[in-house]
């Protein structure tokens, strides 16, 4: 809903033809060798991503919508009333249960992850990965914030090469160049090379199965609990079922540089450096 950018972020042009982050992720995706795209969407928003995106790749890259459906819940729950905000990403994963069916890679649509990011997660997919043997791309914590606000970043720990815990940490933010994070009204250190999670998975549909146990879980104490605003990610599912034994998480790594819109304030330097790769060849001018 991108309520602190203050509109629909994933489809507001950064590039000087008006084109998304998430074209440019296609783009890269394509380049690595996908060759499907499923967008998962409010139903509402459908006209608007046509317009935006996919009017633009048609032909290109095998487009699909899943839709994220307020009422998609287990049965005997009732979404409470006048609530708006979305069920989270666990729930926007869930959405493309019956529209995908082969190995895939998840990423947020207003996330630019780089070239490289694509390349490793498609040669995870196609040599290596099994049911409940994931993988996911990590980043540096220093080098995902922004300097207009505080962020949400899945917290990893590893060991081998795997996950082995997964935190959600809130209110991480940049100050005197270095990450920190606030803790029950106190800011504490974060080591720069902390690695954090940016929502880009690697999973066979298995995930799904294991997910909607979870999500049922949650959304019944959720509701309970804080009925407007309970929400369940990714990060939460995983690290739940990387601590009970059912699934590995391979971490991959990626030597590009993540840059992201969170806030408005973020944009033109997202432009910048959008029209800054045009202008090195690393994208044409334009791109389809």
């Amino acid at each position: 809903m991108g309520s602190r950018y203050g509109g629909m972020k994933q489809i507001d042009g950064v590039g000087n033809h008006g084109e998304p982050i998430i074209e440019f992720s296609i783009y890269d995706a394509k380049e690595a060798g996908f060759e499907k795209v499923v967008l998962i969407i409010r139903r509402e928003h459908e006209e608007a991503f046509k317009k935006a995106l996919t009017n633009r790749i048609e032909g290109k890259m095998q487009v699909e919508f899943a839709y994220q459906d307020m009422d998609d819940i287990p049965e005997g729950i009732t979404v409470p009333e006048g609530r708006e905000k979305p069920w989270g990403t666990t729930h926007a994963l869930l959405a493309c249960r019956n529209v995908v069916k082969e190995p895939f890679a998840i990423i947020n649509a207003d996330d630019f992850y780089g070239k490289d990011a694509y390349r490793v997660i498609y040669k995870y997919l196609t040599e290596e990965i099994q049911d409940d043997a994931y993988a996911m791309v990590g980043y540096p914590c220093n080098n995902t914030l922004t300097d207009h606000g505080t962020v949400t970043r899945g917290v990893c720990e590893r060991e081998d090469g795997y996950l082995t815990k997964i935190t959600e940490v809130q209110k991480i933010a940049r100050e005197n160049g270095k990450p920190v994070y606030e803790d029950n009204g106190e800011w504490k250190s974060l080591p720069e090379d902390t690695l954090v999670s940016m929502n880009f998975w690697g999973f066979t549909p298995k995930i799904f199965e294991e997910c909607e146990g979870i999500f049922s879980d949650f959304i019944k104490k959720g509701i309970a609990e804080n009925p407007m605003k309970c929400e369940h990610v990714i990060p939460t599912a995983i690290g739940q079922l990387v601590s009970e034994g059912k699934c590995s998480v391979k971490v991959l790594s990626s030597k590009d540089q993540w840059f992201g819109v969170t806030y408005q304030e973020d944009k033109p330097g997202v432009m910048a450096r959008i029209q800054e790769m045009k202008d090195e060849g690393i994208y044409p001018d334009v791109l389809w």
